[in-house]
């Protein structure tokens, strides 16, 4: 790790990357971030076929925050109506209202994700962390390309938003923990685990979406803080400010195709993308391509 890439302990090599290399990546990580193919894999793909070295683990939870405006934006008649719809649900004393019931489940299924994230919190986001080891990476890929093609071929797709229960939350919520492990994606995860308890594809991306919000909030603040923290200095909050702008615009567009795609199609094209990105990792490990 070269110099400077380490703030007070935090992986901070985005720093030396620099505004042009870092609004690249920012497009990739909004892209990747949101579709069920694991951004962390693609961090450290494309800055090693480009020769960049890799950003950082803070670098990627910091694009949260690009995550959650884009999810926010995508879905805001879905995130206005459960808002606004519990807050008079609450009003009235209505606690058996669907959309209060909704937004209580989200919160309660975000709780795994968080009590996880702070146990392993002193190793995620480190210098040198063994969690985002290349074998890591590439075998958490090809092992939930294969879970998707098993809830892809073999699960229904029939209910919709409408009737999932707190079990459902709850599940879906535990495979969320899942995306602390690097290359295991949150998107895919959610997505993967909405779609064993059959509901349609486009359905389960938007429970996925909307179940994760609590939990890309408050990544993206946290990381923010901890490099507040670590007193991140100027240039290096302009770096990532940058990287923030061009990932929300990608993420958007990655929510956009990725919804038109189930809609229209199935998530075959993922499982495809997950295995081969999977197999280039450890095979780039095993050949001493990549490091």
């Amino acid at each position: 790790m070269s110099a400077g890439a380490c703030t007070h302990g935090l992986d901070t090599g985005f720093i030396d990357l620099g505004v042009a290399k870092v609004a690249v990546l920012g497009v990739v990580q909004g892209i990747t971030e949101l579709l069920p193919i694991s951004s962390t894999a693609h961090m450290r793909i494309v800055p090693a076929v480009l020769g960049w070295r890799d950003p950082g683990s803070a670098f990627s939870a910091a694009m949260q925050v690009a995550a959650l405006a884009a999810v926010v934006s995508y879905f805001w008649s879905d995130v206005r109506g459960f808002f606004f719809g519990s807050i008079n649900a609450v009003r009235r004393r209505d606690f058996k209202d669907w959309r209060f019931r909704f937004t209580v489940w989200i919160m309660l299924a975000t709780l795994p994700i968080v009590i996880f994230g702070v146990i392993l919190s002193k190793g995620l986001n480190t210098c040198e962390s063994s969690f985002r080891s290349l074998w890591v990476i590439g075998a958490s890929s090809i092992v939930m390309s294969l879970l998707l093609a098993v809830a892809e071929k073999g699960c229904a797709h029939r209910r919709t938003l409408d009737n999932v229960s707190l079990k459902d939350a709850m599940i879906v919520g535990l495979a969320q923990v899942g995306a602390l492990i690097p290359g295991v994606s949150r998107s895919g995860s959610t997505l993967t685990a909405a779609m064993f308890l059959d509901l349609e594809r486009d359905e389960a991306a938007r429970f996925s979406f909307l179940l994760g919000l609590p939990a890309i909030f408050l990544a993206g603040v946290k990381e923010i803080y901890e490099l507040h923290k670590a007193h991140l200095p100027p240039e290096g909050w302009l770096i990532l400010g940058v990287g923030v702008g061009v990932a929300s615009i990608s993420a958007f567009v990655a929510i956009w195709g990725l919804m038109r795609i189930l809609e229209r199609f199935s998530s075959w094209p993922f499982v495809v993308y997950r295995f081969v990105i999977g197999v280039v990792l450890l095979a780039g490990v095993a050949t001493g391509w990549l490091k």
